[in-house]
């Protein structure tokens, strides 16, 4: 346990800490999903940090503690957390969220992000949504739906994004604070891509509702938009 706090690892720091054998967080029992999930929120980036610290409405404090200190700093401080800590988590998720099988089975890392910030610590959610015109959605996490495209092979997050929200008639109502975003790459099974390049900047320009853009023929602001 680190019960000091560490801020997030950056640049030559985090590939100092996070590079090399024993490092990153340690699986055990199907704990893949979650161990993703936890150490792309936290790992390197503060954006969800409030998630440790601040006493919401709802927040049980037992389990932001430890998420904070068995799993946050330690993998911060020394890049590793043993298995054992995450599977304390799991414990008290299944205890929390009713549902036995948080501490054995696969499950989906959009049900844990929203067991967690939404029944447990009683986060706002970080995403509002509009489909087709329709009445907003809010939600935690983004998952690309898609149907398979031959023309790509090895995508980005970039073309992934776009193309999901494309087919799904998608628009983000806001600018979110925070962009969860689960890839088509996850279970035992089937995995849609081989490889998913990760895009370091995410430009959602063309993602946004109302958002005035440039027209590509001429210049001036848009006023019809072409799928």
């Amino acid at each position: 346990q680190a019960p000091e706090s560490f801020p997030p690892l950056r640049n030559e720091a985090a590939v100092h800490v996070l590079r090399g054998r024993m490092k990153g967080i340690q699986g055990h029992c199907n704990s893949c999903y979650m161990d993703a999930a936890l150490f792309s929120l936290f790992s390197c980036t503060s954006v969800l940090d409030s998630m440790l610290f601040k006493p919401f409405p709802l927040c049980d404090r037992n389990v932001q503690s430890i998420l904070r200190d068995e799993i946050v700093n330690p993998l911060r401080k020394t890049g590793f957390v043993r298995a054992r800590s995450v599977m304390h988590l799991r414990e008290q998720l299944t205890e929390k969220g009713q549902c036995s099988s948080f501490t054995n089975a696969e499950k989906d890392p959009e049900e844990f992000l929203n067991l967690i910030m939404h029944q447990i610590l009683g986060i706002e959610p970080l995403l509002k949504l509009q489909s087709g015109g329709q009445k907003e959605q809010d939600c935690y996490c983004y998952q690309i739906f898609m149907d398979k495209q031959e023309d790509l092979v090895v995508p980005d997050v970039q073309q992934l994004v776009e193309h999901s929200f494309l087919s799904s008639d998608l628009k983000l109502v806001e600018i979110p604070s925070c962009f969860i975003i689960q890839m088509p790459r996850f279970g035992k099974e089937y995995k849609m891509f081989s490889k998913i390049i990760p895009s370091l900047e995410l430009d959602i320009t063309d993602l946004l509702l109302d958002s005035p853009r440039e027209c590509c023929v001429c210049g001036d602001v848009a006023t019809l938009e072409c799928s």
